[in-house]
């Protein structure tokens, strides 16, 4: 197994290039199954969960080519398979997307219930519940998502929950259904957005996409296009944190300030000064990190995805900090490896107390989830000593490069097998 090895403390300073945003990609590739002809993808970041999906799609007979690094093209022939199994999604959530997409191209699917980290219940209930609505029939039978159906109508749908994955594998079935769908309680991030762009950029008809409630006319056909995803906002924010927990001074590049602002806020309350200008965002770290208190909720709210790195962050500030967690409960168990670095951190629940401590100390710590492992390379780079981070595969499945990108702005970082 990989992991990094990291000595600190370190200061970041420079400039960093924000990659495309993980999780409109996920979405924007599995809803290119719909498209007739050729679409080409730009901004894709080459990272784990990408590189999985794409694998699945290539094994469904999805003619799959990467043009250059960022460039992704895809033609999807007449006939695909419709069949996802446990080997190919077992390491990757964003494979229940290939639900919609294939149930509209297809008119069945078979996938095995999907993986990823284990940060908390994520269960398919709003996904089937939304597809039935549409006129499919599901079933779990043996570990397998079993899908089909006849003819998709438009449908009303309220979700319980704006749940992400559910909002976007909806959108994608009823982009072709017949007539009107409307989904109210919806899920409104910004990849959210970014995905109802890209099948409107296809020929679809979807209104209200960063809203409670999205209209989507359905057509006939859909065809392939060219369209730039996104910058990943939450990769964005993870550097950002990066020169607050370093006392460093990092541009960040690509990056759309709208996206982020409720983690500029919290870090500005922190004492991070922030400032927006034409080439990014300037974020300079403090002497001082003051204690604040933080409470994730669905987009506009603070992102559950930034949690575990402010957590890091607020292990050094300068007087008792609380969070909460509302989104997925599993996110908190990152403290006790923050623990084993020094930091002071009592857990109740979804709630976690955390005194902030002088120092971190470098140690042997496991990433035990995708951004838990980044917020541990984040307190690595800020404690004394050498601490080596493991479990890599967690970190390359959201993270481009991230020790290359780190190195670049300073930090004493390498991979080791």
């Amino acid at each position: 197994m990989s992991r990094l090895i990291i000595k600190g403390p370190s200061r970041l300073e420079g400039s960093i290039k924000i990659s495309g945003a993980k999780n409109a990609a996920l979405a924007i590739i599995s809803a290119s199954l719909l498209a007739e002809g050729e679409t080409v993808l730009e901004n894709v970041p080459q990272i784990q969960d990408v590189m999985i999906l794409s694998d699945i799609l290539s094994s469904l007979g999805v003619d799959v080519c990467w043009m250059d690094e960022e460039i992704l093209r895809l033609r999807v022939p007449e006939e695909i398979d419709h069949v996802a199994t446990y080997y190919q999604v077992k390491r990757l959530r964003a494979s229940n997307l290939l639900l919609g997409a294939l149930l509209a191209r297809k008119r069945v699917a078979e996938i095995s219930l999907p993986g990823g980290c284990q940060i908390g219940s994520r269960p398919m209930d709003l996904h089937i519940k939304g597809l039935t609505q549409l006129g499919c029939q599901i079933s779990i039978e043996h570990g397998y998502i079993k899908a089909s159906r006849s003819r998709m109508r438009g449908a009303r749908i309220y979700l319980d929950f704006p749940s992400v994955g559910a909002t976007e594998n909806i959108m994608i079935a009823a982009a072709v259904a017949e007539g009107q769908t409307i989904l109210e309680n919806v899920a409104k991030e910004p990849e959210i957005v970014d995905l109802a762009s890209f099948l409107n950029a296809l020929g679809a008809k979807i209104r209200g996409a960063g809203t409670d409630v999205i209209k989507i006319t359905g057509v006939k056909r859909l065809q392939g296009t060219r369209y730039g995803i996104i910058p990943d906002r939450i990769e964005a924010g993870t550097f950002m944190v990066g020169a607050a927990i370093t006392r460093g001074n990092i541009l960040v590049e690509n990056v759309i300030p709208t996206h982020i602002k409720p983690v500029s806020a919290k870090l500005q309350e922190a004492g991070v000064y922030i400032e927006e200008n034409d080439l990014g965002i300037r974020v300079i770290g403090p002497e001082t990190i003051k204690p604040i208190d933080v409470k994730t909720l669905p987009y506009p709210g603070f992102p559950t995805d930034m949690q575990s790195q402010m957590m890091a962050l607020l292990a050094l500030a300068e007087g008792t900090s609380m969070i909460m967690e509302n989104v997925f409960e599993n996110r908190l168990q990152l403290a006790h490896e923050l623990k084993r670095m020094g930091a002071k951190i009592k857990v109740e629940g979804r709630t976690a107390v955390i005194l902030g401590v002088e120092k971190l100390y470098g140690a042997s710590v496991k990433a035990l989830d995708l951004r838990a492992g980044a917020a541990l390379v984040l307190a690595a780079l800020a404690a004394e000593g050498q601490s080596e981070v493991h479990n890599l595969e967690s970190i390359d499945r959201g993270y481009l490069n991230i020790e290359r990108k780190l190195s670049h702005l300073g930090a004493d970082i390498m991979r080791a097998d």
